[in-house]
Parts: C-alpha cells; structure tokens; sequence
C-alpha cells in the first residue's frame, strides 16, 4: 500500500488510541464528555469502539467489509462530535483540529480505495 495511505491512516488511528485511552483516564475528557450532555455509558462505548477501529483501519489483511465498517463509525464519530463542540460553543481549537481530522481521515479512505 501507499505511503500517503498509511501516513494518513497511522495519524487517525494513532489518534483514535490516544481518545480512546483518555475516554477512560483523562477526568477532564470524561468531565467534558459529560458537559455535553452524554451519559456516561456513551462515552465508554465510544472508548471501546474507538480502540476496535484503531486496531481494525490499521491491522493489515482485515476484510475489505470490516474496513468499511470501520472507517464508516470513524467518521459518524467525527461528524458527532464536531456537531456537539459547536453546539457547546466550545474553542475555535477543536473545530478546526476536527475538521484537520476529516480531511485526514478521507484522504486514508481514498487511498484505501486506491489500493485494492
């Protein structure tokens, strides 16, 4: 596979790790999880969804519909979420850092695709 695909994929999956580790030890994400309004079952449940998708967009000779699955859930998660800090009205930083992510994150999924 190309370079710009594991780049881009090794990014969104490193940061998919990262959220998924302070989803269960960070008290300020779990405090701000629940200043959106999520209850605190959702945010484990993101936690561990997080971690498969990682493991799953990254794993080599996964099956072409868990990829699918995987990159699907990526992105509903994106979109969640970038719509949740807006209506909080939180900082200008995660808007933009969210979008970076959506860019990033569809450019892996067009190389993906490039690939097979």
């Amino acid at each position: 596979m190309g370079k710009l695909y594991w780049i881009t994929t090794v990014i969104i999956s490193s940061f998919l790790l990262l959220s998924s580790y302070t989803y269960f030890f960070s008290k300020e994400t779990i405090e701000g999880i629940k200043s959106l309004g999520f209850p605190n079952f959702f945010r484990i449940q993101l936690a561990i969804f997080k971690l498969f998708a990682a493991i799953l967009l990254i794993a080599p000779n996964i099956s072409n519909t868990l990829k699918e699955w995987s990159y699907a859930g990526v992105m509903f998660f994106f979109i969640t979420a970038l719509i949740a800090h807006i209506a909080h009205k939180d900082s200008t930083f995660i808007t933009v850092l969210l979008l970076i992510l959506i860019v990033v994150h569809m450019t892996s999924y067009y190389y993906y695709h490039k690939t097979l």
